[in-house]
Parts: C-alpha cells; sequence; structure tokens
C-alpha cells in the first residue's frame, strides 16, 4: 500500500496520510490478538493493525480519498484515523490526531471495564438491560501510541490513573526515534519504557517491534495477563521508520538515517522467518503478487466512489435527544421549597437510584466532603466508592475520560471545581469530547454532563470568580446550560443526563444558596422526579403587552444576569415595561423566543456577567440586531463586567468590575431614553 500511494503519489496526496511501513511487525501482531468485545485506540501509523483486527485495504483507501462510503468518518477525517463499531472487530471509539491524547479516553474505556467489574451480578444485569454497550468480563483496552507522544502532560494523567486503579489497559509504544523533524536526543530525556518506571503499579517491557516472534510472544503473554489480571501494561517496541512521516512532510527533507534505518526493515526478517516455517520462495512471492493486485484494484474501486454530498456536511453534529417538551410536574403540591444547589444534588441522586450506568466523579466529590459546595454531599455514602470518587488533580482527565466511559456505555457526570480549572481539560472538551460524534459519522457520540461552578460571589478572586462561557460556546458540537434557578437546573440536568450528547452545565455559585442579596428568585420549590426541561426553550419570565404609546425593553439574560435585571425593573418601577427573556441555554439557544420578543418591545439590552468585549453576548447582540433591525428603535446594547484581565479579590474591585443591580438600572434608563 505504501509503495501503491508512492505510485500514485499526485492522486492520493489530496488529502495528508502516513504509512506504516517500518511498523508494521507489531502492529500485525497486536491486531491478530484482539477480540471483538477488546476496546481498541489505534494512532495514526496504525493501518496494518487495522488490516490485523480484519479490515481491508479497499475499506482504508476509502478514508484516504476522503469519500462518502468512508466507513470511519464518511470522508471527514484523515487516514487511517479510525472509528469503528462493528460486531465482529474490536471496537475502535473516536479520537483526535492530537498524539497522545488519546491516551486519556482510552484509558476512561479502561476506567469503565474498572466500574463494571465491580457491580455484583444483579447491577450488571441491570446495567447492560440500560445500555447499549456491554463488556465482556475480559475485555481490555490497547491505546497505541508513538514514543515522542509520551512527552505529552496528559500521557501521565493517563498513567497515572492507570496505576492508580489498576485498569485492565495496554499502552502500546512504537519507537521509531522520530517526532517529525526532531529526533529523540532532541526532544526526549528518556524513551517510554525509562518513563513508564515512575507509575508504580505498570509492568513495562522493551522489545524489538521488528522482531515477529518476539512481539507476538510477548504480546500474547501480556494480553494473556491483562485478561485474567486487570492491570495495566506498557510495551515499548522500537521499530524504524521507513516511510515519510506524512505524504506532506517527505523524508529526504530532513532524514540523515534512512540507510541505517532500512537495515532494520522488518520485511526480509519476516520473509526469512516464514520461510524457516515451511513456505517456499515462490509461495511467498505468490502473497507479494496476489497483494499488490488486490491494492492495485482496491484503490481503482475506491477512486470511482462518489464524494460527500453537500448535504453531508450537516449530519451527525448531535445524535438525537428523547427530550424535546417540558414534562412532569416543576411545582407540585406540598413540595418544599429548596436552594439551587440541592436541587442538583437530589436530581443526581434520583438519576443514580435509577440508573446503574450513571457515576459521579472529580475533585473531592467523594465521601469525605462530598465537593467544595457540598454539591455532591451523601452521594458517596449512598451509591459507594465506585460509583461517586475523587479524582487527581488531572482536569484533562477527567474530561476526556468521559469519551472512553460513554463508549463503554455508561453515563459519567463530572465536574471542575471551579470554572477557572477548566483550562487544563479544553484539549479534551475540544478535541476529543466535542468532535467524536461528528467524526464519526454518527458512530460514537459522547453521552456525559460537565458540571462547572462559575461566577463571581464573596470575593473569590481571580482564580475561583472568572465566566468563561464565551470559549465554551464557540466549541461546536456540546451543549450549554446556564440556568437561573433551582427547578431549571433540575430539569436540565434531567434532560442532559438522557441526551445522548455531551453537556456542559454552569452553574453560578453565587445562586446555590442564595445568599448574594437580591437571588432568593433562585431557589423554588423542587420539581418531581420525573420533571425535564428541553435545551433551547426560553423562558419568558416577565411578559409585557407592547404598548404604542410607551417605550419597551426586552432584556435577553440568563444566570446571574436575571436576577439583576428582575430586581432592577422592580426598583425602577417598570415590569410592564420591561420584558425579560431567560435563555437558560446557550447552546441550542432559542432564538425564536428572542426574537420574537425584541420584536414586539422595539429595544433591547442583553446583561451577562463576562466581560463583554468579543464574547458570547456580543456574538448574541450582533444576531439580534441583524434578525430584528427593521424592528428596533434603538440600537441593541450590552452591559457586562469590565474588560480587565480577572476578577480582583479586593471587595470594592470585585464589586467594581462586575454587573449589579445598579449598574443595570442605569443602563436600562440609557436604553429606555434614547
Amino acid at each position: 500500500m505504501a509503495e501503491l500511494y508512492e505510485e500514485n503519489f499526485k492522486q492520493v496526496s489530496k488529502y495528508v496520510h502516513a504509512t506504516s511501513r517500518g511498523h508494521e511487525v507489531i502492529q500485525t501482531a497486536i491486531g491478530m490478538q484482539l477480540l471483538p468485545q477488546d476496546y481498541a485506540f489505534p494512532y495514526y501509523r496504525d493501518d496494518a493493525m487495522l488490516l490485523a483486527i480484519g479490515m481491508k485495504p479497499y475499506d482504508l483507501m476509502l478514508q484516504l480519498l476522503a469519500k462518502k462510503a468512508d466507513p470511519f468518518s464518511g470522508g471527514r477525517t484523515y487516514y487511517s484515523h479510525p472509528s469503528l463499531n462493528d460486531i465482529d472487530k474490536p471496537k475502535i471509539p473516536h479520537q483526535s490526531s492530537a498524539t497522545g491524547m488519546q491516551a486519556i479516553p482510552a484509558t476512561g474505556v479502561a476506567l469503565g471495564f474498572h466500574y463494571r467489574e465491580s457491580l455484583t451480578e444483579d447491577q450488571r444485569n441491570e446495567l447492560e438491560s440500560n445500555s447499549s454497550s456491554s463488556s465482556a468480563s475480559d475485555s481490555i483496552v490497547v491505546c497505541s501510541l508513538g514514543d515522542a507522544s509520551v512527552t505529552e502532560g496528559e500521557i501521565a494523567e493517563a498513567m497515572q490513573m492507570a496505576a492508580l486503579k489498576q485498569l485492565p489497559i495496554l499502552y502500546l509504544v512504537q519507537d521509531n526515534g522520530w517526532d517529525i523533524s526532531a529526533n529523540a536526543a532532541e526532544t526526549r530525556a528518556q524513551n517510554a519504557y525509562e518513563y513508564a518506571a515512575g507509575f508504580h503499579g505498570i509492568e513495562r517491557i522493551s522489545i524489538d517491534g521488528t522482531d515477529f516472534e518476539e512481539s507476538y510472544n510477548t504480546l500474547n503473554e501480556v494480553i494473556r495477563k491483562i485478561r485474567s489480571e486487570r492491570r495495566p501494561f506498557l510495551v515499548h517496541a522500537t521499530v524504524p521508520l521507513l516511510n515519510h512521516h506524512t505524504s506532506g512532510v517527505r523524508m529526504e527533507f530532513y532524514r540523515d538515517d534512512l540507510e541505517e534505518s532500512r537495515e532494520r526493515d522488518p520485511y526480509p526478517r519476516m520473509r526469512d522467518l516464514m520461510q524457516k516455517n515451511g513456505f517456499s520462495a515462490e509461495e511467498l512471492d505468490d502473497f507479494d503478487a496476489f497483494a499488490k493486485a488486490e491494492t492495485q484494484k482496491a484503490l481503482e474501486q475506491a477512486t470511482e466512489m462518489p464524494d460527500p454530498e453537500p448535504a453531508d456536511l450537516y449530519m451527525h453534529d448531535f445524535a438525537p435527544t428523547p427530550i424535546t417538551e417540558e414534562k412532569g410536574e416543576r411545582s407540585p403540591a406540598g413540595a418544599e421549597k429548596v436552594v439551587m444547589v440541592d436541587c442538583a444534588l437530589f436530581a443526581i441522586e434520583e438519576l443514580m437510584r435509577k440508573h446503574p450506568e450513571c457515576l459521579l466523579y472529580g475533585q473531592d466529590v467523594g465521601g469525605r466532603l462530598g465537593g467544595v459546595f457540598r454539591e455532591a454531599a451523601t452521594l458517596a455514602q449512598k451509591f459507594g466508592d465506585n460509583r461517586v470518587f475523587n479524582t487527581p488533580i488531572q482536569e484533562a482527565f477527567i474530561v476526556g475520560s468521559t469519551v472512553g466511559m460513554s463508549a463503554a456505555g455508561l453515563k459519567p457526570i463530572v465536574e471542575v471545581q471551579f470554572a477557572d480549572y477548566i483550562w487544563p481539560g479544553l484539549n479534551q472538551l475540544f478535541t476529543e469530547v466535542s468532535r467524536s460524534c461528528y467524526l464519526s459519522n454518527g458512530k460514537w457520540p459522547v453521552s456525559m454532563i460537565l458540571r462547572v461552578p462559575i461566577g463571581a460571589y464573596g470575593s473569590g478572586g481571580p482564580y475561583h470568580s472568572s465566566s468563561m462561557e464565551s470559549v465554551v460556546s464557540n466549541i461546536r458540537g456540546l451543549k450549554i446550560a446556564y440556568p437561573s434557578n433551582g427547578a431549571d437546573l433540575k430539569g436540565l440536568m434531567k434532560a442532559a443526563y438522557y441526551d445522548p450528547n455531551p453537556v456542559v452545565i454552569f452553574e453560578h455559585k453565587g445562586l446555590y444558596w442564595s445568599k448574594v442579596k437580591g437571588t432568593k428568585g433562585a431557589t423554588s420549590i423542587e420539581p418531581s422526579e420525573d420533571y425535564v426541561l428541553p435545551f433551547g426553550k426560553a423562558w419568558v419570565l416577565q411578559e409585557i403587552w407592547k404598548k404604542e404609546e410607551e417605550e419597551t425593553l426586552s432584556i435577553i439574560t440568563y444566570g446571574m444576569g436575571v436576577h439583576w435585571s428582575m430586581n432592577a425593573t422592580a426598583e425602577l418601577g417598570l415590569q410592564d415595561r420591561v420584558e425579560i427573556v431567560d435563555l437558560r441555554t446557550l447552546h441550542p439557544l432559542d432564538y425564536e423566543t428572542v426574537f420574537a420578543s425584541v420584536k414586539k418591545c422595539g429595544k433591547c439590552l442583553v446583561v451577562t456577567e463576562e466581560p463583554s468585549e468579543n464574547s458570547f453576548s456580543r456574538a448574541l447582540q450582533g444576531r439580534i440586531q441583524e434578525e430584528c433591525f427593521r424592528y428596533l428603535d434603538a440600537p441593541v446594547m450590552v452591559i457586562g463586567s469590565e474588560n480587565m484581565p480577572a476578577i480582583p479579590l479586593n471587595s470594592v474591585l470585585e464589586e467594581t468590575m462586575i454587573p449589579s443591580t445598579e449598574k443595570v438600572k442605569v443602563k436600562i434608563d440609557e436604553v429606555l431614553k434614547y
């Protein structure tokens, strides 16, 4: 295949590809031993592994040429970036091309196996009946890596958890001595075998990855132990790189070791081995001729297949959700009024009682504390440390492991302790979580909930107070909620659970207990257990009738902004002239309700806690202006925090930084008088 691609370089180099030439032996040795219940995370040079598990050259060439029939992604992603959910082959969840990052989703699958195996037989049976995925008690995970990727910090997070929890995973590292143009001496203090010594509990082995007998036999023994002993291994295999890094980065540009590398070509060694085991040279030549003819035919067939159609672009950004309308009792008779944080706590408790596939993990959510906001209080005691548990301080793993957990048929609810801590997890959120459904052509949506306490409250200072909905809302493939009260939070939490897509829920910590002046409206009568609130349904919570003789205003807001706006209009006595729309979800966003309110009122103010420049709210302002221009009597205006780098600790400076009821009152007056 590598030779064929070179011979037809102009045809196949329209899209970037890499090949496994030099790596074929170790990849074939692992691929031959994987079973349909196993999960594999090949990296972009692993086409030999894909052939060994039963894929055909034609399948890979459909992806090579980005054809509509590409079985992995429908023409959306690079060559040898597989995602596979065939019943007769190992399962391959989507993974990105960001080398090393696949270790976290892969370890997430192993963590899912670990959880399943902690259940009683009755619990496992119940989980299987609720879940679309299953696993055998001896299923394993293989995470394939290039040695250069092991320098990534996220590798450390994955290996830390594998060692800590003793997970059934094999990290297979193929070491060819190169990154792209930088070699090992320039970029690595040690190889992967030496590096793994720091993770107590991971057994490690180093082998010659060009020797088929050594590779096969070593992997056979390692796989046997992982299946039976349920613990992690790292196999470090040295191999040469005998082809270009990719079709776009040619080896002759930078390589000075090609002759030396060719001396380690595994192909002549494989021919010698086969001849020693009874195959004749003529038979091997026949195999070669067959392979060349088959690959040539495959390329010709793949070339004739149609490209995707323009309409295909719009498929599989999200998997369909069953929650499309509000159901259940929002304010049941006789129910108590509870604070917002308890609405979330009770929602999760109800979900965990009903669904054994539901887990909760993150920093400090376990039994000793139950979350720094007590948002997980008593859950570990009620459901056990295997379902509600602490993680190390590793936001990337918390976020990215949900890809693997979801692929293993579980529904993880995870949290980062403060919104300011989400930054180390953005790599995984953007590259792995949000794109999985789309780039796997709908095969692997990531079913997860990420809880994010957000916002300024009580002099939290620069590392506990930030808003960053603008950053997260720019990650396509996520659904985003930002409720202003407990009933909405519970209803959205339930809708998020039953949604097969990734959901981020921003929970304003200043609303959790309604301790901030003017936020009593965040407390709610607790909705019934079956209450669900669909995403994309805004709430006109202060509706007005248009009066032609008076200026009227529509305020579009969410989160804490709802309370500033309600308080401001009440203090100004303008409840009959100012309509307030609570977005409730930022994506999908209910533009229909927003536009209807603005067109009715003729003036609009967007209220946010974020600094307003280059923000979600500025984008919303522009969209409203564009759609409602003919109905407006004034420019659409925005009020948000001051555009400073961080929220200061000092309470006077914090109050100066963020909006307030008083500031919103001034802005309302300005817009109405325009």
